[in-house]
């Protein structure tokens, strides 16, 4: 199986999607009023997430624009976020135990996103 975004259904008549691999979602969305919104979203990431940077929160590393931002939670594991120009947050991963997992899923979705196909499922 091949790298898919999927739009599924989400609470109070609302749209969310994921980015996936062998049906492990790797990244998911918040949720959006429109579904409009959530294929513009995703369109979005094909086109900004190729170039963008990453700033390593765990590091005092620091970005603007559009940016995977590498975060270190409570519990001393990381997870991903991906950030738009505006400073919201587009989407982002489970956490990881190892920082190396995190980058993965960034380079996952640079290189496997723009071409990925979109399922409407919603």
């Amino acid at each position: 199986m091949a790298h898919k975004f999927h739009i599924t259904p989400a609470a109070n008549e609302q749209f969310k999607f994921d980015f996936s691999y062998n049906g492990e979602k790797i990244f998911w969305s918040e949720n959006y009023k429109q579904k409009a919104s959530a294929r513009n979203a995703i369109e979005s990431l094909k086109k900004n997430a190729p170039g963008a940077a990453t700033a390593d929160l765990s590091k005092d590393e620091t970005g603007s624009g559009y940016r995977f931002e590498i975060v270190k939670s409570k519990d001393q594991q990381f997870f991903v976020r991906f950030v738009a120009s505006n400073g919201e947050t587009m989407v982002r991963t489970e956490t990881y135990k190892q920082k190396a997992s995190a980058v993965n899923a960034i380079e996952s979705l640079k290189k496997n996103g723009p071409g990925a196909d979109v399922a409407d499922e919603a």
